[in-house]
C-alpha cells in the first residue's frame, strides 16, 4: 500500500542488531527502507545486516557506543555517507541496571541515563539538520511500559523511559513546523535478551506478568515491525507527540 511504502527512505536504527530494534528494522526493510544498524557489537551488527539485506534493498552497520561524545554525529555522518541522508531515526539503544534505589550507584544511574535517554537526545539533534534539509522526517523513540509504571528494582530505567515520553513531546512540538513527526513506542513484556536476564534474576516474573496479559502471551520483537512502519511512513504524517503501548493489553489490564 502506497501510504506505507518506504522505498527510497533511509532509516537509522540504534540498538538495531537484536531484540526490538532488529524487529523494527526488519519491518522497515520489508517496506523498502535502506537501513543503517548502529550497535556496539560488530559480530551482531554483521548478522543483522545479512538478515536485513535478505528482506530489503540494502543495509549497512556502524559500530558505535552512543554514550561517547561525538558518537551521534558519527551516526548522522555515516548515514549520509552510506545512503545520502537520513529520513527515519529509531532511538532504540537501551540498557538497564536492576536494584533497589537505595542500593543503586550514581555511576549505574548515569550509565542507564546516558544509554537510554541522552543517546536519544543526541541522535535526534544530529539527525535534525538532515531531516530538515530533506523537508521532513520521522523520529521514533523507544520507551517502555515503565514509562507508565514504577517497579522497585527499576529506578534508573523507569526514570529514563519516563524521560523518553517527555522528550518525544518536546521534540514533536519543536519540529512540527519542519515536517518532522516524533512519536514513541512503549513495549510491554517482550522476549529479548534483557528480559531473559530479568527472568533469571527475578523468580516468577514470567508467570506473574503473563497472568496479567489479555493477549495471553509475551510479545516478540517482530510484534513491533508494524508500528515501526506506520510511524515511519506517510500514513502517520498527522500523528506526532504520542506514545503508543505495544504490550498485548498489559497497560490496560487491572
Amino acid at each position: 500500500m502506497e501510504l506505507f511504502d518506504l522505498s527510497g527512505r533511509v532509516a537509522v536504527v540504534t540498538g538495531g542488531n537484536g531484540g526490538i530494534g532488529l524487529g523494527m528494522a526488519e519491518g522497515l526493510a520489508v517496506a523498502g527502507a535502506r537501513i543503517l544498524v548502529v550497535g556496539r557489537d560488530r559480530e551482531k551488527n554483521a548478522t543483522a545486516v545479512r538478515r536485513l539485506r535478505e528482506l530489503g534493498p540494502d543495509a549497512q552497520a556502524l559500530a558505535a557506543d552512543l554514550t561517547e561524545d561525538g558518537a551521534a554525529d558519527d551516526v548522522a555522518a555515516a548515514s549520509e555517507a552510506a545512503f545520502g541522508g537520513l529520513d527515519i531515526l529509531v532511538n532504540n539503544a537501551g540498557s538497564t541496571v536492576r536494584g533497589m534505589p537505595q542500593d543503586l550507584s550514581v555511576d549505574d544511574w548515569r550509565w542507564v541515563m546516558e544509554t537510554n535517554l541522552t543517546s536519544a537526545f543526541r541522535c535526534s539533534q544530529a539527525a535534525y539538520p538532515l531531516m530538515r534539509r530533506a523537508g521532513g522526517g520521522k523520529v521514533i523513540n523507544i520507551g517502555s511500559m515503565f514509562s507508565l509504571f514504577g517497579a522497585p528494582y527499576s529506578a534508573a530505567y523507569a526514570a529514563s523511559k519516563g524521560g523518553i515520553v517527555q522528550l518525544t513531546k518536546v521534540l514533536a512540538t519543536a519540529w512540527a513546523a519542519d515536517g518532522i513527526q516524533v512519536n514513541a513506542v512503549l513495549p510491554g513484556w517482550i522476549e529479548t535478551e534483557l528480559t531473559r536476564q530479568a527472568r533469571e534474576e527475578v523468580p516468577g516474573l514470567y508467570e506473574r506478568q503473563l497472568a496479567r496479559m489479555p493477549a495471553g502471551r509475551w510479545g516478540t520483537p517482530q510484534d513491533h515491525a508494524g508500528i515501526a512502519v506506520f510511524l515511519a511512513s506517510r500514513a502517520s504524517d498527522y500523528v506526532t507527540g504520542v506514545s503508543i503501548p505495544v504490550d498485548g493489553g498489559f497497560s490496560i489490564s487491572g
